[in-house]
């Protein structure tokens, strides 16, 4: 049933049935329980009005003051609230720069030499910008090859160390190593010699071209090429010429190629000619393995009895070449954690 209400007051019809609500100040609201049924409402002062409450169990309202209002409250038991902790973003961690490439070459006292090599390394900048690219020399020619890995340190920096030579010899197996044990602050690694690769050979071929070589010369039964290198006492550099000189044959057609040195080895480039025009090879190409002018390449092509290739200098293919032993060095396993050597 329903009491009577006071003058200004309206009555609300409750649809569940409420928990008492308790007296609240002026300015304060009670939530209302959500109801299924309906308790009687109770008397409440002018100016109020009561809202309907909607609790599981509805209990009679109690009066409130003036210019209160009574609000269901939405839950039927109240749980403490719990917090998440908020997440903090982390900034990521700075990426450590790419080790230097330190570009090896032997030095020459050919004023040409360290001006060609120089070109080389800008040609391995433009193809992979923001690399650290430096150049090194064994000897005659600055910067000598401890003093730019002594700088290279100094900087916190790591290095690879790519060979600007063809096979491996005293150099790469002695001279190099032996250059990165006397930087103990450095963490370096010594990349493969440049060696038989397709690119080389490109190199190569494009030498010739550049020549007078033509791809018909490449079936000619009369022609035969020599491929003129520094040469070194290591039979592992002997095999690798020889690998190299079978990749350029396959390359220009079949051609005979026959590897020579300028040095410590045998045969010289004059022997070689001798072979090849014994087999009636009488037109012979000289081929330069040398990345730069100097006084073996100089003495080579003198031999040439036909035309003389220039040294492979700044080709693109030899740039390509020289970032792809960098990059093959960055990423071989080692065994040496202080101090990472690549297996040559």
């Amino acid at each position: 049933m329903n009491d009577p209400a006071l003058a200004g007051q309206s009555r609300t019809r409750l649809t569940t049935t409420p928990a008492p609500t308790a007296p609240a100040r002026a300015g304060q609201s009670h939530a209302g329980l959500a109801t299924v049924t309906a308790a009687p409402s109770t008397p409440a002062r002018a100016g109020q009005s009561r809202a309907g409450l909607t609790t599981a169990t509805a209990a009679p309202s109690t009066p409130a003051l003036d210019a209160q209002s009574r609000v269901g409250l939405a839950t039927v038991t109240a749980a403490p609230s719990t917090f998440a902790p908020t997440a903090t973003a982390t900034a990521p961690a700075p990426t450590a720069p790419a080790p230097t490439l330190v570009a090896v070459g032997h030095g020459s006292r050919d004023p040409r030499a360290r001006a060609t090599l120089g070109r080389l390394l800008e040609r391995v900048r433009e193809l992979r910008p923001g690399l650290d690219v430096r150049l090194a020399h064994i000897e005659l020619n600055a910067p000598l090859l401890d003093d730019t890995l002594a700088a290279v340190a100094a900087e916190g920096r790591d290095a690879v160390l790519v060979p600007l030579l063809f096979a491996p010899g005293h150099h790469v197996t002695h001279d190099l190593p032996a250059a990165v044990a006397a930087a103990p602050a450095l963490r370096a690694r010594v990349a493969e010699p440049l060696g038989a690769h397709p690119l080389l050979v490109e190199a190569l071929v494009g030498r010739l071209a550049e020549a007078g070589w033509t791809p018909q010369d490449g079936t000619a039964r009369d022609t035969g090429v020599v491929l003129a290198s520094a040469g070194s006492r290591d039979p592992r550099s002997g095999a690798e010429t020889r690998r190299i000189a079978a990749l350029l044959g396959e390359r220009l057609g079949g051609v005979p190629v026959v590897p020579a040195y300028a040095s410590a080895a045998a045969p010289t480039v004059p022997e070689a000619v001798r072979a090849l025009t014994a087999r009636g090879r009488h037109r012979v190409a000289v081929a330069s393995c040398f990345t730069a002018p100097g006084l073996f390449a100089t003495r080579a092509a003198a031999h040439a009895p036909w035309i003389a290739a220039d040294p492979l200098g700044a080709h693109p293919a030899l740039a390509r070449l020289v970032l792809h032993r960098y990059d093959r060095a960055r990423t071989a396993r080692t065994t040496t954690p202080a101090r990472e050597l690549a297996a040559i």
